[in-house]
Formats: C-alpha cells, sequence, structure tokens
C-alpha cells in the first residue's frame, strides 16, 4: 500500500511520515492520502480531525491509524492483503528486537552481578 501525507498541521504531518515510514509514497503514485483537511474532489483523502464524521478521530494512536488504513485500504484496492502483510512484518521485526533486546538486557545483568560479587570476595 502506498501513503502520501498531506497536513496543514507541521507535528501532524511529521507524526504521521514516521508512523507510516514504509508505506510513504508520492502524490501522484499513492493509493490513500492523508490529510487534516477536506478535499472532496479526491476520493482517495483519509481524512484526520476531531470532526465525527472524518475518517479518524484525533487523538488517535499508531495501532487506531493502521487499523483505519487497513479498513480504507480494503475498500478501495482489491490488493489489499498487502497491507496486513507489510504491517505483519514490522511486528513480527519488532518481536525479533525485542526478544534481542531482553538476551542482551540479562547478559548485561549477569555480567555487572559478576563485578559486583568478585569485587566484595576480594
Amino acid at each position: 500500500m502506498k501513503i502520501a501525507v498531506e497536513c496543514k498541521s507541521p507535528l501532524l504531518q511529521k507524526s504521521l511520515e514516521i508512523f507510516l515510514s514504509s508505506h510513504l509514497s508520492s502524490l501522484k503514485q499513492c493509493d490513500i492520502v492523508v490529510r487534516d483537511f477536506k478535499a472532496l474532489n479526491d476520493e482517495r483523502t483519509f481524512y484526520i480531525s476531531k470532526d465525527i464524521d472524518s475518517d479518524l478521530v484525533k487523538p488517535f494512536s499508531k495501532s487506531a491509524l493502521i487499523l483505519a488504513l487497513e479498513k480504507r485500504h480494503k475498500r478501495v484496492s482489491p490488493k489489499a492483503e498487502e497491507i496486513v502483510e507489510s504491517f505483519d512484518n514490522e511486528t513480527a521485526d519488532f518481536s525479533i528486537l525485542e526478544k534481542r533486546i531482553d538476551i542482551l538486557t540479562q547478559e548485561y545483568k549477569e555480567n555487572i552481578l559478576k563485578a559486583v560479587r568478585a569485587f566484595y570476595e576480594k
């Protein structure tokens, strides 16, 4: 899934770019355009605001954004499985990273305890 971000709010613009970094595309080549203003002439627009009639109501979390974009993409594109696979891959990669951090933290803890024991045993 290809997503373009076009917001009037610089903070929202940057946040969305970070959240959707692996799916960013140019405005001409995208499937969905995430905006914080209404663009009625563009049916690709995914509208984010505090209004109830928006596609996603602020404030929102990254997971809420992803779920809302998945729903929109399923309605718009016949290739809807691609977004689920790509976000699942990100989750799998994060799980691997999380396990690696746990292992390194445990090793670090063991090394500190060894150093403390060695110091007090002398």
